[in-house]
C-alpha cells in the first residue's frame, strides 16, 4: 500500500505520534488503525492477504479500534470490487465498489463538498458542507443505508465516508 510516509507525516504535523507497523503480528498493539492506499483493489487485496494483514485488520476492528481507510483503504472493507475484475474485500461491510458510469469523466480529481449524514466521532468539528479531495475512478455502494456516514455528488451521490 503506498503513500505510508504521507500519512504518517499527516498525523504528525496535526500532533499525534504514528507509527509505520511492518508486520501483522504487532497490529494487536496499536490502539487505532489507518489504511491508506494508492492501488488498484485486486492488487491490494491480494498483497494484504499474502503478507496477513487481512486477518490482523479484520481482528483489529472486531476489537473495536477505530479504523481509517482512505482511498482504497476504505473500498478494501466492503465485501467487493469490481475494479479491474472481480475481487473480494476484506467484508467488514456489505457493499461493493464500482465504477462511475461512463457519462463521468473519470478519474474524479478534485475538490467536492461532503454532506453528513450522520454524525461520528471522526468528523467532529468538521462542518456541513466542507470540500474533501477525491482522485478516483471507482466508488462505494453500501449495501446498508446505516454504514454512510457522508455523501459526495458527482453525477450521483456515492458514499465517500463510510
Amino acid at each position: 500500500m503506498g503513500n505510508l510516509r504521507s500519512v504518517q507525516k499527516a498525523f504528525e504535523f496535526l500532533g499525534f505520534a504514528a507509527e509505520i507497523v511492518e508486520e501483522p503480528e504487532r497490529l494487536s498493539e496499536a490502539t487505532h488503525l489507518v489504511l491508506p492506499g494508492d492501488a488498484a483493489f485486486g492488487d491490494a487485496m491480494r498483497n494484504l492477504r499474502a503478507a496477513g494483514w487481512d486477518q490482523a485488520i479484520v481482528e483489529g476492528i472486531a476489537a473495536k479500534k477505530p479504523f481509517l481507510g482512505i482511498c482504497v483503504g476504505l473500498q478494501l472493507m466492503f465485501s467487493e470490487s469490481e475494479e479491474m475484475g472481480q475481487h473480494s474485500g476484506l467484508g467488514i461491510m456489505p457493499g461493493k465498489c464500482v465504477r462511475f458510469p461512463v457519462t463521468e469523466r473519470v478519474p474524479q480529481i478534485g475538490w467536492n463538498q461532503v454532506a453528513i449524514k450522520r454524525d461520528v466521532p471522526l468528523l467532529a468539528g468538521v462542518p456541513e458542507g466542507s470540500f474533501f479531495y477525491f482522485v478516483h475512478s471507482f466508488y462505494v455502494e453500501t449495501a446498508n443505508e446505516s454504514d454512510c456516514v457522508a455523501t459526495t455528488d458527482y453525477g450521483l451521490d456515492f458514499t465517500s465516508i463510510a
